[in-house]
């Protein structure tokens, strides 16, 4: 009963907490504290809870419970986190978005591209990851490499799609303007384009945060070495240590977090002059 009380007390202080944090001045610590707030109170609730109703811990470990797994297996969280992480969900990230942008120049500097390209990155967008993952698995083997192809075909096209956009988002009165400076293509492109499509291109950048960690997770189940957080996932699952399940999806949220926050930031260095970005 103690610990239903804890949960129900932990509650009401976060709710109080952050009321009078939006109802006092606008800073950036408040921004900051605010969602701290929140999550620690769901991690108190979430502890209380359990404790409190004796819930099996093969269900739903307690945060503490999951928080010493991490500290005991962490060599074996860093190992899942460089495999998954830093090889599959970040090498191809960075070859499917960087194809992408290519291509989305190369559409639009020759329209003809517009008609055949863009229905067939369509196409590709709407194949589903667990029909193409295990085909990707036997062309490029169990490593980390067939992971990059998975997360390339899940990030091409919103990258495609955003930056063809982009790059239509000048108006007709500053092209005008450009061609009155007898401005070429490509100056036109790198002087006026390109920072119009800056926005655009971090939408797709964004988005594809994410989907790149989603690709590489879903991938590891289909085949992988003995090692990568969607291998250990799967087998944690069969071995009923839920507790390291959970270690490995909270070490993925942090990941993905921090790697989405990294590109908001550089989109709020570089994008500083666009309206969305004043305050």
């Amino acid at each position: 009963m103690g610990w239903v009380v804890f949960a129900f007390g932990a509650w009401i202080a976060g709710w109080l907490v952050n009321v009078r944090l939006a109802r006092g001045p606008v800073s950036w610590w408040a921004s900051l504290a605010a969602p701290l707030v929140f999550g620690a109170t769901l991690l108190a609730v979430w502890e209380g809870v359990v404790r409190g109703f004796a819930i099996n811990q093969v269900l739903l470990p307690a945060p503490t419970a999951i928080a010493a797994r991490m500290g005991a297996s962490a060599d074996l969280l860093w190992a899942d986190f460089v495999q998954t992480v830093l090889k599959g969900a970040l090498s191809g990230y960075v070859i499917g978005c960087g194809a992408a942008f290519l291509i989305a120049v190369a559409i639009d500097r020759f329209p003809f591209l517009q008609r055949g390209l863009l229905p067939v990155g369509n196409f590709v967008a709407a194949l589903p990851v667990i029909g193409m993952a295990p085909i990707l698995v036997m062309w490029f083997g169990f490593d980390w490499q067939s992971k990059a192809a998975v997360v390339v075909v899940m990030v091409f096209f919103p990258m495609l799609v955003n930056t063809v956009q982009g790059l239509q988002a000048a108006d007709a009165m500053q092209k005008d303007l450009m061609r009155t400076y007898a401005a070429g293509y490509w100056r036109t492109l790198v002087k006026l384009r390109l920072p119009c499509a800056m926005p655009f291109i971090f939408n797709g950048l964004k988005i594809g945060t994410t989907l790149a960690l989603i690709g590489a997770i879903v991938a590891e189940f289909f085949g992988s070495p003995i090692v990568g957080m969607g291998f250990r996932i799967s087998t944690s699952v069969g071995q009923l240590t839920l507790d390291l399940v959970w270690a490995e999806i909270f070490v993925a949220a942090l990941a993905g977090s921090a790697f989405y926050g990294l590109v908001a930031l550089a989109e709020q260095r570089v994008t500083f002059w666009h309206p969305s970005q004043r305050t």
